[in-house]
């Protein structure tokens, strides 16, 4: 395992020093340990985001990229932004937008008509006589965003008028983008013009080349600078076309520093590519088919946005985490986006699994805050991370990943009913195991808990992770060493699922040790974590098991496994529904009544459809039917409002009743791999769906639909070797189940939902 960690590194994680003095140091240090929120450029919520493998490209809504660096656009691949601005005027002016589509998540197309325009002659054409097409498509295979802008004059006399397309090549590192450190260490090179090409090169400070080659057909008439110029003549109703292909490329010392040379774009091709959107069809395992125009709409849209995260490291496949901030392999996010999946496509559990095995921390390495046995958080491959300005190579610092992984085996297993994926990772679960007992537990109190060693690290290692996301009710930050409510709950679930496998396995004593291990947390966690006062558990215990005493969205995750208890869980339910918790899309990440709350904090106050995905879960496991379908409603409401039916990463924490619609979260990722996971998990919360699949069983445990669906009809659903097809629709009774086909050797038992009234979930 280390060496596939220090390959990917490229250093032996010691940190370089260079210019900048003690105290610039220590300014970025607490910039990156205490930053409350991704980035601090100004709001990506309207940006346009293409994918193709490790390559993508946000834009404005009419496909620009400004020319000041402020913000999060451009062309990444690589932790590296390669484009940091691309502008297309027409006689110096921007042309109209009109109309945008994203096709196939690889390829968006925008239609425009031009401004008044003055020609060359002082002549002038008039707006709306000019139609442009501008066709955008990203080729991951080899780096390069091909382009087609169709010129079309719908005038009946000639004109004459300029076209200039402008770039800015930054090569900055995606931390410097998101503002968390301030410097490009490396050298910018001037830009080159050769034979109608744009060329230009960065030398980075980490032995690393890159560089941007702009080829253009037919070759521009001017060029300036980063400018291309080009003189367009057209008769009445006649068109014109240019191409513009932008390749990326990175090389070590040794390596060439241009690509090879590529023909100029071919327009032909371009056409071709868009064709290709058969080869980027949604695969998965379930189909889903509603009378809800809406949760069709947002269900295909959460499954062509995983698709479109798929990404690689060395031959291996994983679901980025989110654009653009988080173009990368998580530890945490990629796990419960597989958990998610479970039931519409249990590959990503797979992938997730092996790959997380691959990088599981093999030693000491306080710097990476690494430890034997540990589950990794992020993964950095850019230069910062090469010249160990930061300790992603990979970072360590995540209490919650190493129990999810745990749990994603034994859930995984659930579904297909063998013991292969145990069996394949028997030595990484024993190390995760390990680390849970001796690494997690910092003072012996058995509970799992945190305390960052790195100097570069994060001071919050839950899934609430800013610096300022874990406060007690005076709004002072909780002290480490911080055990989270959940994360208890995690281990407490994995050490349940994995004892039934060992069981399986024939090792009856490991077995039995587990499941003794998780009866004794359990009765500890709900004597400890219980917050009478509140009517909740403690959002975590600090130094000195002192409660951190403030009412959060986390309790229900410790619903989500079973480790409280039901008197406990049922109160849980009950509070997080008031009103200063629940927004009416969905339950906040901390109280309105907090003295911390913050409703655009990060963690502050937000709302989150991965949490609130889970939220659901835990309550239907306790019988909270109803709130959980009011919390399906909510988010899946919220959906409809935002572009493409895509749920963006979080939105702020508004009442429903302040504004009617969800209030952008101004610089979240869109897509975000375990928000676009939260509505299919949504569908199984609230269907029901318990698999038992070494039982050859399929468990439907009081279905229940959302108020405006009638009907859910769902194919192909994986449970063991067998497939199965179900039919939910509402009854006066409740809801009816109908099995529609099985496939395999497989029993569906359905035990109804007591009956209610069909729109008393509705918000």
């Amino acid at each position: 395992m280390a060496e596939a960690v220090e390959r990917v590194a490229g250093h032996t994680g010691g940190r370089v020093d260079r210019a900048g003095g003690a105290a610039q140091r220590d300014e970025r240090r607490d910039r990156v340990l205490t930053q409350g929120k991704p980035s601090v450029t100004r709001s990506i919520a309207d940006a346009i985001v293409i994918k193709d493998g490790d390559l993508f490209f946000l834009s404005e809504p009419d496909g620009q990229v400004p020319l000041d660096r402020h913000h999060g656009l451009g062309l990444y691949h690589g932790d590296c932004r390669y484009l940091s601005g691309y502008e297309l005027h027409l006689a110096g002016r921007p042309p109209n937008l009109l109309a945008a589509a994203t096709q196939h998540g690889f390829a968006t197309v925008f239609e425009f008509s031009n401004p008044d325009i003055v020609m060359h002659d002082g002549g002038l054409v008039p707006a709306e006589e000019i139609g442009i097409t501008w066709s955008r498509i990203l080729d991951g295979k080899v780096l390069a965003l091909h382009e087609r802008i169709g010129l079309r004059s719908l005038s009946l006399r000639p004109v004459e008028f300029g076209v200039s397309l402008t770039f800015r090549a930054g090569f900055e590192d995606v931390y410097i983008v998101r503002g968390l450190l301030d410097e490009r260490p490396g050298v910018l090179e001037p830009p080159v013009w050769q034979d109608g090409v744009l060329y230009q090169l960065y030398r980075g400070a980490d032995g690393r080349s890159r560089s941007v080659v702009i080829r253009f057909s037919p070759a521009p008439g001017r060029v300036e600078s980063m400018t291309a110029h080009f003189d367009i003549a057209l008769g009445p109703r006649e068109e014109h076309e240019l191409a513009i292909s932008v390749h990326v490329a990175e090389s070590d010392e040794r390596g060439q520093v241009f690509p090879a040379r590529h023909r100029r774009p071919d327009l032909s091709r371009l056409r071709l590519a868009l064709e290709r959107g058969s080869d980027h069809a949604v695969r998965r395992a379930t189909s889903l088919q509603s009378d809800s125009l809406l949760l069709n709409a947002v269900v295909e849209r959460s499954l062509r946005d995983l698709r479109m995260l798929e990404s690689h490291l060395h031959g291996r496949v994983y679901v980025a985490a989110g654009l653009p901030w988080f173009g990368t392999l998580f530890g945490r996010d990629s796990l419960i986006t597989a958990l998610q999946m479970l039931a519409f496509e249990p590959r990503i559990a797979e992938q997730t699994l092996r790959i997380l095995a691959a990088y599981q921390g093999d030693r000491v390495d306080a710097w990476r805050d690494m430890e034997p046995g540990k589950i990794l958080h992020e993964l950095r491959v850019g230069e910062l991370a090469r010249l160990g300005e930061i300790p992603h190579t990979p970072y360590y610092g995540t209490v919650d990943a190493t129990p999810l992984f745990l749990v994603l085996v034994g859930r995984h297993a659930a579904w297909r009913g063998t013991l292969d994926i145990f069996h394949e990772l028997r030595e990484p679960i024993e190390r995760a195991l390990r680390w849970v007992d001796e690494y997690g537990d910092l003072d012996g109190d058995g509970y799992v808990e945190y305390r960052s060693t790195s100097a570069k690290g994060l001071v919050n290692q839950g899934w609430k992770d800013s610096g300022d996301a874990i406060v007690n009710a005076d709004g002072s930050l909780a002290r480490p060493p911080i055990a989270l409510v959940e994360v208890q709950g995690y281990v407490y679930l994995a050490k349940t699922l994995l004892a039934g496998l060992y069981r399986r396995a024939g090792e009856a004593d490991r077995a039995d040790a587990l499941e003794r291990e998780a009866a004794e947390l359990r009765e500890r966690f709900n004597r400890d974590f219980w917050q009478e006062q509140l009517g909740t558990f403690a959002l975590a215990l600090q130094a000195g098991n002192e409660p951190v005493a403030v009412a959060s969205s986390n309790p229900a995750h410790a619903l989500w496994t079973g480790i409280a208890d039901e008197d406990k869980a049922k109160r849980t339910v009950a509070r997080l529904m008031e009103d200063d918790l629940f927004s009416g899309w969905g339950v906040r990440t901390l109280s309105t009544r907090e003295r911390r709350y913050n409703p655009i904090g990060y963690h502050l106050g937000s709302v989150w459809p991965h949490d609130n995905a889970i939220v659901a879960a835990g309550y239907k496991r306790f019988g909270g039917d109803r709130a959980a379908l009011r919390i399906f409603s909510g988010i899946l409401e919220a959906a409809m409002h935002f572009e493409d039916y895509r749920l963006p990463e979080l939105f702020a924490g508004y009442a429903r009743d302040e504004f009617g619609i969800p209030v952008h979260y101004p610089v979240a990722c869109h897509p975000q791999a375990w928000a676009a996971g939260s509505v299919p998990y949504l569908v199984q919360t609230a269907l029901g769906l318990e698999p038992d699949a070494f039982q050859k069983t399929l468990r439907i445990v009081r279905p229940r639909l959302p108020h405006f669906v009638d009907r859910i009809v769902l194919d192909g659903l994986r449970v063991g070797d067998a497939r199965v097809g179900l039919r939910f629709e509402r009854v006066f009774e409740g809801v009816d189940v109908q099995v529609l086909r099985v496939d395999g050797d497989l029993e569906v038992e359905v035990e109804p939902a007591p009956a209610i009234d069909h729109r008393e979930d509705g918000t």
